[in-house]
């Protein structure tokens, strides 16, 4: 279909839906583009966004390789908004990231400049987006068609998306090259003159569309009409960048006072650049009477004001970034209340690889609030204290919303289209989340049973408190082996939690031996007996979640691997090893141990079972 070739035709109805289609095009594909380009890049965005926020240069530069890499500034905008919002990122580290991605997205501008050369040589005549967009679009189509692999396809949605963008372009600027030859459209395009209806006409449209690059494409095509002026065209630009502040705006409704900030930062950059801008272009023209603008502009022309002012407002504020931070300030001055603040903000599942490395630290947390209920539990049998019961039942509560949000969020992150790898680790968070919980859940149970203790004033027995020591000390080493590999997600790690599992099965069978025989003979009570056997199931059920937590992070590491070497583990996991075999011998000999002292138990069994590994 040829879309440039229309120049002799006239402008009618068919003309508008053409630009209608073309519009839908561009922004159909911005968005394949973009989301794939999210998708790919995963969680190391957030990563970055927290490792070089300190400096204003790093900020300033990290803003504008994301918002290229991402091509999409508003995008960029909102995830800043949800990182405030939930509490990662403090409102000073996002300034010069906004003002970056403000340079970084007039790349979309220049490759969109690309439609107008003209050249006879094969390889400059190549380079324009109508001929070399087909060949994209073919080898796209033959990586999502033809790949198996996740990230060759999003390569070929990238390319996809990018062939669709520009024959939107195409069908824009054919739409409206009839416009060229229409005197009422020239006398038109002089209204726009006035730079204030400019500045005015550019912000509503952008803000209308929600996307300055589409805006500027748009722009860049009725340029190639000859009708637009550089004095027309530099007001419409400054106006679409206060338009593209409107994402920012609606993505912050109903969050925290420190996330709105971020937009009033957003806006206060454009709206301050703009008012320079024009006083520049007032001053310029009334002093040094500048003849280029009432020159026609170009695409290239377009590219290169929408870069200038950028770069330029960006080095104007930058030194004055902490005093946008005030401002910001004073425009939003209240502080929020505690329960303000969002837990996992619904807005970083705009970017799906952010929002599940965010779920990852906040399962992280709640790992760490689980070990800390088992510790102060396994502590109020040593010495009961009121305050320890009280932090433990805040700490079950918080647990509960943990595993109810965290569930929820992981639920919905999975349905925005995440990569292969994130949704391995959505499925390993959505297995941890249970199993803190139900940690928590024995921590309170141990804390019920400590109570009873302290109440009815019992007391373990000399070798019974020796064998209480010897399983709470094994239990927080399990605990602390299982956190620390589900953190790091080191597999290695994980496999040094079955050892340790399988040591608290044998230990827990050899305490009620030992308690049996000592009610057989008269030195222990039915009493203690019960609270003893309490402490022992929460233990095996403790050590069972701990191996739970183990066994997805080496799974999903499993996963990783190449086909036959998933079935080959598999097979050897679950095959008759000499670790299980061991496991039968020393559960068959484990009623000879009672001669021996119960630390030397423990370091016997330990030992066998790291020699079974």
């Amino acid at each position: 279909m040829d879309t440039s070739g229309r120049k002799g035709s006239d402008m009618n109805i068919f003309s508008l839906f053409t630009l209608c289609g073309g519009l839908a095009f561009f922004l159909y594909g911005m968005t394949v583009m973009s989301k794939s380009l999210e998708k790919m890049a995963g969680g190391k965005l957030e990563r970055l966004l927290k490792r070089m926020t300190s400096n204003p240069i790093k900020s300033l530069l990290l803003g504008a390789g994301i918002t290229i890499a991402i091509q999409s500034s508003s995008a960029m905008t909102v995830m800043l908004v949800g990182l405030v919002n939930s509490g990662v990122m403090e409102i000073g580290q996002t300034i010069g990231i906004i003002m970056g991605s403000n340079i970084g997205t007039t790349l979309t501008a220049w490759l969109l400049s690309l439609t107008g050369i003209e050249s006879e040589n094969f390889f400059v005549n190549f380079l324009k987006p109508k001929n070399f967009s087909p060949l994209l679009a073919l080898i796209g189509i033959l990586l999502i068609m033809g790949s198996k692999r996740q990230r060759r396809r999003d390569v070929g949605r990238v390319m996809m998306g990018f062939s669709i963008l520009m024959y939107g372009m195409e069908l824009m600027s054919g739409a409206v090259s009839p416009l060229a030859d229409m005197p009422g459209f020239t006398h038109f395009m002089t209204a726009f003159t006035n730079p204030f209806l400019g500045v005015l006409v550019g912000a509503a449209f952008t803000g209308i569309i929600q996307s300055s690059a589409a805006s500027v494409g748009i722009l860049q095509a009725l340029a190639m009409t000859g009708s637009v002026t550089y004095g027309i065209a530099i007001p419409i630009i400054m106006g679409q960048n206060i338009g593209t502040c409107v994402t920012a705006l609606i993505s912050s409704i109903g969050v925290s006072r420190n996330a709105k900030r971020v937009s009033v930062i957003h806006i206060s950059f454009n709206l301050i650049g703009t008012a320079l801008g024009l006083l520049a272009l007032f001053g310029g023209e009334m002093f040094l009477n500048l003849p280029f603008l009432t020159e026609p502009i170009g695409a290239v022309g377009i590219a290169f004001c929408h870069t200038i002012f950028n770069v330029c407002t960006t080095l104007v504020l930058l030194p004055f970034s902490r005093q946008l931070e005030r401002l910001a300030n004073k425009v939003i001055s209240t502080e929020d209340k505690p329960s303000d603040f969002a837990f996992l903000d619904p807005r970083l599942m705009r970017t799906p690889g952010v929002a599940v490395s965010e779920c990852a630290v906040m399962t992280n947390r709640m790992g760490a609030l689980a070990l800390e209920s088992m510790q102060l539990a396994l502590a109020q049998f040593i010495q009961y204290d009121g305050s320890r019961e009280e932090q433990i039942l805040a700490n079950e509560d918080k647990l509960d919303t943990y595993e109810d949000r965290l569930g929820g969020y992981l639920v919905q992150i999975s349905q925005h289209g995440t990569s292969s790898a994130d949704m391995r680790t959505v499925s390993r968070l959505l297995h941890a989340i249970g199993d803190f919980e139900r940690i928590g859940d024995h921590a309170l149970n141990l804390q019920e049973s400590a109570k009873e203790l302290h109440e009815k004033q019992l007391t373990f027995s000399t070798i019974a408190r020796e064998e209480v020591d010897v399983l709470t000390s094994l239990l927080e080493d399990l605990l602390n082996s299982a956190l620390r590999s589900f953190q790091s997600d080191d597999p290695q790690m994980a496999r040094q939690v079955e050892p340790l599992e399988e040591t608290m099965d044998l230990l827990t069978e050899e305490i009620r031996s030992r308690h049996i025989r000592r009610l057989q003979s008269g030195q222990c009570t039915i009493q203690l007996g019960f609270i003893l056997n309490d402490l022992l199931n929460n233990a095996e059920r403790v050590g069972d979640h701990c191996s739970n937590i183990a066994v997805s992070v080496i799974e999903e590491q499993e996963k990783q691997l190449p086909m036959f070497l998933q079935k080959l583990t598999k097979t050897v996991r679950r095959s008759v090893s000499t670790r299980l075999v061991l496991t039968l011998f020393l559960r068959n000999v484990t009623a000879e141990l009672h001669s021996i002292s119960m630390t030397d138990t423990v370091l016997l069994l330990d030992w066998l079972m790291k020699v079974a590994l």
